[in-house]
């Protein structure tokens, strides 16, 4: 008997009629009884919804936080092979033809019932009151949150637990070494990292000529973080639409507030099935809107809408070799460096020429709206840190996006990221081993020869020659001429500028490309006056007086870092090498 009414319930489900876009009818949450039949809509494969019988088993009251309570229930049909899957979070669930809530939520791991939490649609449409507001727990690659999992009451089910549905974060155009470096910080943050394909590179950001009837209730919604030769996007499922606005997952995706975020279609290949971790694989397809919310009970986007991206540019040469990526980043403080940094390794990492011993020579140039240009680069090879050069490489790129992101004025504009990789199959390391000038006393403005030597990994040492002025205004007496590398020069400056949380935005650009490269080694000239670091301003050289006025007058809120011994940079000299070390001379100025 109940195998025959099983039959005719599904028969009945496949003569429904799939939600379509518009207003509807809500059903109330007081009148959610135990053992009332419902259907939930999903896609198991392309992008057909499909019907899902479920049967109530309660209302679990305040389970989602004071006066938010969760509709608990069991799913049947697919869903029994299923679970309770990842990328199912949104899927509509209506009682009578009335919309009542979304799935969101799952119940235990290795649970052999499909047990699913439903966040009511009341809870969903709260959404389109909130304004900028920024929840204080959102996550992020810098602040991961606490987790979202709660107890359920003992008379209940004893020990279960209730959490969000995963949600898939799916990745086309990475490699694996790529997943395994940077996926526990999405784990963390209840983000499940899955490998996937890809139904083609995107590069348009405007929306799809479809955008109109696309994201229909219980079709696939994506979040887009990077589109086009690279892809990550978090996939979940639309709840409700009524021509304009999207509502869907039923539980935040970053919790981050309001969002930029471009809003795909999606296209499911199947659905996992596992006791321990669901998920439903697919790709994201067209653009056709933009997220704007992302809430603790769902994420809303606007049909037709654009969101801002930053198009970025890689080409990556090797000896036998030229590749070239194109991919657009997600626009947020904390996201884009983290984005930024992940991109870059996975643009170097993989390569045919990939080795112990690959030194990367990086050239690259960041235009800003309103403001100049960054002009950076750099090297990366082996050395006595624990760092691989890939991950070297990429940590110091992505910084530069968290110094430009990390001031709390205005976030920058960024207009196009380009970068030039170029991959040598050896070690370009090289340290500084002595130098000497023709002449130790010397006049104020006089033109002196100057001669290093570094001493690479392998091979002969290298020698340099350089004409080298004595300062006009160099104080009669002692001094000495310091060889030394970037690093050690721009420690300083740096420690400086990040100490001070209110630095302006074109402080920050400034601070940037007044960086030292590392391929080149640097005489300075010291002298025991104070130099004073403030802002992306170094003052050297000041005599007591005014370092009185600095200290008195400076703001708390800018900090200042003094050193008592001054450096004026005479020369520098270039290296196809990473440059460490120091030497130092004497000289007498008459």
């Amino acid at each position: 008997m109940r195998l025959i009414l099983a039959l005719v319930t599904l028969a009945g489900l496949a003569l429904a009629q799939a939600p379509k876009a518009g207003k509807v009818e809500v059903f109330p949450l007081d009148q959610v009884k135990p053992g009332m039949k419902a259907t939930a809509w999903t896609v198991f494969e392309g992008s057909e919804v499909e019907p899902v019988p479920i049967e109530i088993i309660g209302l679990w009251k305040n389970a989602w936080g004071p006066k938010q309570d969760i509709i608990l229930a069991k799913m049947f049909g697919k869903a029994l092979r299923t679970g309770v899957a990842g990328g199912m979070s949104g899927s509509p669930v209506y009682i009578d033809g009335k919309l009542v809530g979304a799935v969101s939520l799952r119940i235990s791991v290795f649970s052999p019932d499909a047990i699913c939490g439903i966040t009511p649609i009341d809870l969903m449409l709260e959404i389109n009151q909130f304004d900028s507001s920024k929840p204080a727990d959102a996550k992020t690659p810098q602040t991961v949150a606490r987790s979202g999992a709660v107890q359920v009451p003992e008379h209940v089910l004893s020990g279960a637990l209730m959490q969000p549905i995963e949600t898939p974060l799916t990745f086309s155009g990475f490699h694996e070494a790529t997943l395994r470096e940077f996926g526990p910080v999405m784990s963390q943050m209840g983000l499940r990292p899955v490998m996937g394909g890809a139904a083609g590179a995107n590069y348009e950001t405007k929306p799809a000529k479809d955008w109109k009837t696309s994201l229909q209730p219980g079709q696939p919604i994506v979040g887009v973080l990077v589109s086009g030769d690279m892809n990550i996007s978090g996939l979940g499922t639309v709840t409700y639409n009524d021509g304009l606005k999207v509502l869907g997952f039923g539980h935040p995706f970053f919790n981050m507030g309001p969002v930029d975020m471009p809003m795909a279609k999606g296209d499911i290949l199947t659905v996992l099935s596992s006791s321990f971790q669901p998920n439903k694989v697919g790709n994201a397809t067209e653009i056709v809107g933009a997220l704007r919310q992302d809430r603790h009970s769902g994420i809303q986007g606007l049909l037709g809408e654009q969101a801002d991206t930053i198009p970025v540019t890689v080409k990556v040469k090797s000896p036998t070799a030229e590749k070239d990526f194109r991919f657009n980043v997600f626009v947020n403080q904390k996201w884009t460096p983290f984005l930024m940094t992940m991109t870059m390794f996975n643009s170097i990492s993989g390569l045919n020429e990939f080795s112990d011993e690959t030194t990367y020579r990086l050239s690259g140039k960041v235009d800003l709206d309103g403001l100049p240009s960054l002009d950076l680069s750099g090297m990366a090879t082996v050395n006595d840190s624990p760092l691989p050069p890939a991950i070297a490489l990429a940590t110091w790129w992505g910084d530069k996006f968290n110094r430009l992101y990390g001031n709390t004025l205005v976030n920058p504009k960024l207009k196009a990221v380009n970068a030039t990789i170029d991959l040598i199959p050896e070690r370009r390391a090289a340290t500084i081993e002595s130098a000497w000038l023709d002449k130790t006393e010397v006049d104020p403005g006089e033109e002196v020869n100057l001669r290093v030597f570094v001493q690479p990994y392998r091979g002969e040492r290298l020698s340099r020659n350089v004409k080298m002025v004595i300062p006009k205004g160099l104080s009669k007496g002692e001094h000495r001429v310091v060889l030394v590398d970037a690093d050690t020069l721009n420690r300083a400056p740096n420690i400086a500028g990040n100490a001070n949380r209110f630095l302006e935005l074109s402080q920050a650009v400034s601070l940037i490309n007044q960086e030292k490269a590392n391929t080149k080694l640097y005489a300075v000239i010291t002298s025991l006056k104070p130099t004073v670091f403030l802002d992306d301003k170094s003052l050297t050289s000041l005599p007591g007086s005014v370092m009185n006025v600095l200290q008195a007058w400076r703001a708390p809120t800018k900090p200042m870092l003094t050193l008592m011994e001054s450096y004026t940079e005479a020369a520098s000299i270039p290296f196809d090498y990473v440059v460490t070390g120091n030497y130092s001379l004497r000289i007498v100025v008459r």
